[in-house]
């Protein structure tokens, strides 16, 4: 599966591009924009499924982090999950917006973890460049479940709502107002949204390639291919990493779930603040958005109350990313036709050559997951 790291740069590139210049251009997020253009009931339709997959990722990042924990501290995991809810939703909604921003930058960092740990495992880097650049394919349920899931995880919903309200916000913070701004420095603008975007999804990328390389010339090489819970994990890193194996797999899904959690809670209180004509904001007090940030209480709430069901946080990991990449395609649709609408963005709207990679994008997404739904009456095992 290395080969869809680097098919999936492009289209994440393309993707988050689009909802950065939708959010610069109009100083609206994405819902504001979908209401605007559609209606308020199709923005409905879409909020639903934002919800749905969002909460669904928050409960298996939650169970995730949670997991992680319980490998240093003797504590059952069940009983951190609550805890670890309460804590990220009260910082999400104290901590000022700069600081806040500044938090879940440095979170990011987390991923070098895994880059250091694939060249400590020593790969078969002839294999590797091998299986990076030849793309296999397979048509049983459990490849094609796979695919549905990188895709999901990494061209996923709520990064088109965060995209596209964390750039209105930005642009708040610094009293940007699109419409007085100048044709030239509104290009200036977009020239270096394109080249921050570019720069984060490399790094995204980079960190996907390097977590698939891992788990590779650590699980695989092990044996073990079906891995359930984070202990399981640990304990085949142990002849990598040693005594710090529990520690190292830990801090890898430790951070990258609190990372994920406020961001997944964010995007569906953004969302629904448009959808409702509510405040918004991070940038905002919660006296300021007592909705917008009730939302992501209630968001978070939702992901820690279907926790407690008999999935181990790795199948759950994996069921959420599936959700993910099922839904995505029919948000990108909205997106797309928005990015090409002269009404919408007049003459900053994206180029031909932007929106046919954004269709083929979402075709891809969408027979991948039609794919999905076409193996399901088979009797083979995922």
């Amino acid at each position: 599966m290395l080969w869809t790291s680097l098919l999936t740069l492009p289209m994440n590139f393309v993707v988050q591009s689009i909802c950065a210049r939708l959010g610069l251009v109009t100083g609206r997020g994405l819902a504001s924009t979908i209401s605007r253009q559609y209606g308020r009931r199709w923005l409905s339709v879409v909020v639903v499924l934002l919800l749905v997959a969002n909460v669904t990722n928050i409960a298996a990042d939650l169970g995730a982090i949670a997991a992680a924990i319980a490998l240093l501290v003797p504590v059952r995991a069940v009983y951190l999950v609550i805890p670890i809810g309460l804590a990220i939703a009260l910082v999400e909604v104290v901590v000022p917006y700069p600081q806040f921003a500044r938090i879940l930058k440095l979170l990011t960092l987390v991923i070098l973890a895994y880059v250091v740990a694939a060249f400590v495992a020593r790969p078969d880097w002839g294999a590797a460049l091998h299986g990076s650049l030849t793309p296999t394919f397979s048509f049983d349920r459990g490849w094609i479940a796979t695919v549905v899931a990188l895709l999901g995880t990494t061209i996923s919903p709520y990064l088109f709502f965060w995209q596209t309200s964390e750039e209105v916000e930005e642009e708040v913070e610094r009293g940007i107002v699109p419409a007085r701004m100048s044709r030239e420095a509104m290009l200036r603008l977009l020239r270096g949204a394109n080249a921050d975007v570019g720069f984060g999804m490399l790094v995204a990328n980079v960190g996907f390639y390097f977590v698939v390389l891992t788990a590779a010339a650590t699980l695989h090489a092990s044996g073990l291919t079906h891995v359930q819970t984070a202990a399981q994990a640990a304990e085949a890193l142990q002849p990598l990493a040693g005594s710090g194996a529990a520690l190292l797999f830990a801090l890898g899904l430790i951070g990258t779930g609190l990372l994920a959690v406020p961001v997944l809670a964010g995007s569906v209180a953004y969302a629904s603040a448009e959808l409702f004509g509510w405040p918004e904001g991070l940038g905002k007090t919660f006296r300021q958005a007592p909705q917008f940030y009730g939302v992501i209480a209630l968001a978070t709430a939702g992901g820690v109350a279907i926790v407690f069901r008999p999935l181990t946080e790795i199948q759950a990991l994996f069921v959420a990313a599936v959700v993910n990449g099922v839904i995505a395609p029919v948000l990108l649709v909205f997106l797309l036709l928005a990015a090409g609408d002269r009404s919408v963005l007049g003459e900053f709207r994206s180029t031909r050559t932007m929106l046919v990679l954004g269709w083929l994008t979402a075709g891809a997404m969408a027979l991948a997951a039609l794919g999905l739904f076409a193996t399901l009456g088979l009797s083979e095992t995922p």
